[in-house]
């Protein structure tokens, strides 16, 4: 049964839903990371990225930038009791705006995340009667997509409208369950069978002829990809973009966590267990990739498509045509990928649903319908036709690259250096958790995140600025197409935050004391504010 907080647990709704245990939070939070960027990015990401030597700034990148800046989203999260607007918010009142930028990123990303997911469950049926086989390439981009030129067209294709309206259909109604009725409860099913389709699958893979090929060519080491620092930038921007960190994801899931929680345990089981599900994904698909290889008889680095919407809606279905039970084969590896897909956007959502829950005062069930709704038709009417794959294309590179990079960028900072809350929610981490931080973290969250982050993110704007997107100059989108897309992606997340920011909540958010009191020293006199404080204010539950 799902147990509830009123609002002396710093609600503002008169209640606050929460996960019913440990095990939901982690299987949420594992369910959030674990999304299409682990099957589809970091295969080809490491392989062109030194291979086997790729793991060595990997690694180095999850302990100093992923788990860090992973523990500062749960730290704000569960301190502050709120989604990312409430939490920043509660931390001054000035930084509202930028927890309303991440609820804008993720409303964009929602958008056309669910588009690949629709198309994954279409691919899931065609891999029956492998209607692609033939010509993979001209299936999906003309017969299946029927792309036109880059612009707006309201062109609907059939066979990918219905399945995004599906995917919205579904998406709402698990939102409108509430944490623990909806979230918790479709992630406890859809994780473990994801594991377990995707298992299968890659067992399968390393028995394909020229499986070992494959594999050799992932993992062989290249030590001399080392010395360039372009390869350790992919490596901090790999785990930086599949750990769901720094724009409201952890926020908000933090919030939903009692608060006598372990905070940092569940962390590094998070991290590390979303880790080892991308080398799995790309232990499945370099044995695979190995496969076609020996089919069309030329090296692996002779094959193209190789990671993104390529790898697994041209690529993938050129395999399956060709190996012994392809027909199973697909249909567990779309399976995988609509269900990977299902658990990341449940969570982007319930950033959007819970930031407009919490400054209106709507229950669950009004905001995932009214947010999901809009968020819906927004979705058809720009992915749902024949230039759904250029908007898809453009919004995510600079949802990513700039949106979330950038929001990550002023989240350190701010927290880190402006308002000098390092000590404070470190403090919390330790008062709440297992795993004890240690001043290490200052480094990594204070310095080493922004600097790294803040190289690539200037130096991705540049080459937006000077190339545009793509880069090579036949292949570019129009510059009005891009300004309108992209850097209109951006303008919206900046306009919505100075909206939102100035409209008022319906229940006081500061009528609220952050739990543990901070310092340590301060018990005593938090303990006496909490009891002359006027009825309904917040004294941050209950005392150790």
């Amino acid at each position: 049964m799902a147990r509830t907080r009123t609002s002396t647990d710093g609600g503002v709704t008169g209640q606050r839903d929460q996960w019913t245990g440990q095990t939901a939070f982690i299987l949420a939070a594992v369910g959030s990371a674990i999304g299409l960027g682990n099957i589809w990015r970091f295969p080809g990401v490491a392989y062109d990225n030194g291979g086997g030597a790729f793991m060595v700034p990997y690694l180095v990148a999850l302990l100093t930038a992923g788990i860090p800046i992973l523990f500062l989203d749960y730290a704000l999260g569960h301190r502050y009791r709120g989604s990312s607007p409430l939490a920043f918010r509660r931390v001054v009142r000035w930084a509202e705006g930028l927890g309303w930028f991440q609820v804008g990123i993720c409303f964009v990303i929602a958008i056309y995340y669910t588009a690949v997911i629709g198309w994954a469950a279409s691919f899931f049926f065609f891999s029956f009667d492998l209607r692609y086989a033939d010509d993979p390439q001209g299936f999906f981009f003309q017969d299946y997509l029927q792309m036109g030129d880059p612009g707006f067209s309201l062109h609907f294709v059939p066979w990918v409208l219905i399945p995004l309206v599906v995917v919205w259909l579904v998406t709402i109604a698990i939102l409108a369950g509430g944490v623990a009725k909806g979230i918790e409860r479709a992630n406890v099913v859809f994780i473990p069978v994801l594991v377990v389709t995707f298992a299968v699958m890659v067992v399968r893979a390393l028995f394909l002829d020229g499986a070992a090929d494959g594999l050799n060519a992932l993992f062989t080491p290249d030590w001399g990809a080392l010395g360039d620092a372009n390869v350790w930038i992919q490596a901090y921007g790999q785990i930086f973009f599949s750990l769901s960190i720094a724009f409201g994801i952890m926020i908000t899931y933090a919030s939903f966590r009692p608060r006598r929680s372990n905070l940092t345990g569940p962390g590094l089981v998070v991290a590390f267990a979303n880790s080892s599900f991308e080398i799995l994904a790309g232990i499945g698909v370099f044995a695979t990739l190995g496969f076609l290889a020996v089919q069309e008889g030329v090296p692996i680095s002779d094959l193209e498509g190789l990671s993104g919407v390529g790898l697994s809606f041209v690529t993938f279905p050129a395999v399956i045509a060709q190996m012994p039970g392809g027909q199973l084969f697909g249909a567990l590896f779309f399976a995988a990928l609509v269900l990977a897909g299902l658990t990341s956007l449940v969570s982007i959502l319930q950033v959007v649903s819970s930031g407009f829950q919490e400054k209106f005062g709507w229950n669950a069930r009004r905001s995932a319908v009214g947010v999901g709704s809009v968020s819906a038709i927004v979705s058809i009417l720009l992915l749902g036709t024949t230039t759904g794959l250029y908007f898809l294309d453009t919004a995510d590179n600079w949802a990513n690259n700039i949106g979330i990079v950038g929001s990550a960028v002023l989240m350190t900072i701010l927290l880190l250096w402006v308002l000098r809350k390092g000590p404070e929610l470190r403090y919390h981490l330790n008062a709440v958790s297992t795993f004890r931080v240690g001043r290490w973290w200052y480094v990594c969250v204070g310095v080493l995140a922004p600097l790294l982050l803040g190289y690539m993110l200037v130096s991705r704007i540049v080459d937006l600025v000077q190339h545009g997107y793509p880069a090579a100059p036949d292949e570019s989108y129009p510059t009005w197409y891009l300004l309108t897309v992209g850097w209109g992606a951006i303008a919206f997340c900046i306009v919505l935050a100075v909206v939102m920011s100035s409209m008022r909540w319906r229940t006081d958010p500061d009528r609220f004391v952050a739990w543990p009191p901070y310092p340590p020293e301060g018990r005593q006199v938090a303990a006496a504010s909490a009891a002359t404080a006027p009825s309904g204010t917040s004294t941050g539950g209950n005392r150790p």
